[in-house]
């Protein structure tokens, strides 16, 4: 992917002074004082417009290359992951829980959520695990704050 940036430099001003002077000089000298023939006249009519032409030309290639358009890639900054050594010591924080069955004021990070989000729940930490009943089975969770004790992170992924 390539983001293209345009410089939108004007065009100096003696040059706009220059081209108007060339070219009211030649629109000058198309006229004469001298009564001519009219294939004379035509010539030289056509000369000047041929002549304003390469001008105008000229004008046109000058300003396109004041506004050159200069093109980098493009490149997104995206952090490295973390190594899996590294990494698994960083638990989602979308599985820390509430369950009422549990505690009324604590929390914990939920073992069927880890199988799914984390990957590494099976190398956690027994020490940390909890059991509780929640009326109808058995549930497994494990406390945050033995987790963290033991080098757990808690991160928004």
């Amino acid at each position: 992917m390539f983001r293209s940036i345009r410089t939108n430099v004007d065009i100096k001003p003696h040059r706009k002074f220059i081209t108007l002077i060339v070219a009211a000089a030649i629109a000058v000298t198309g006229f004469s004082t001298a009564p001519a023939r009219a294939d004379e006249d035509v010539a030289k009519v056509l000369a000047g417009l041929a002549v304003l032409g390469i001008i105008g030309a000229i004008v046109k290639n000058n300003r396109d290359d004041d506004r050159q358009q200069v093109t980098r890639p493009h490149r997104p900054h995206r952090p490295k992951p973390l190594p899996p050594r590294v990494a698994r010591y960083d638990l989602p924080a979308q599985c820390v829980r509430y369950f009422p069955r549990y505690s009324q004021s604590r929390t914990l990070m939920g073992r069927g959520c880890l199988r799914k989000q984390y990957g590494f729940e099976h190398k956690l930490p027994r020490a940390c695990q909890v059991t509780f009943w929640n009326g109808k089975r058995n549930r497994v969770g494990y406390r945050p704050d033995c987790l963290k004790n033991r080098g757990y992170r808690i991160t928004r992924r």
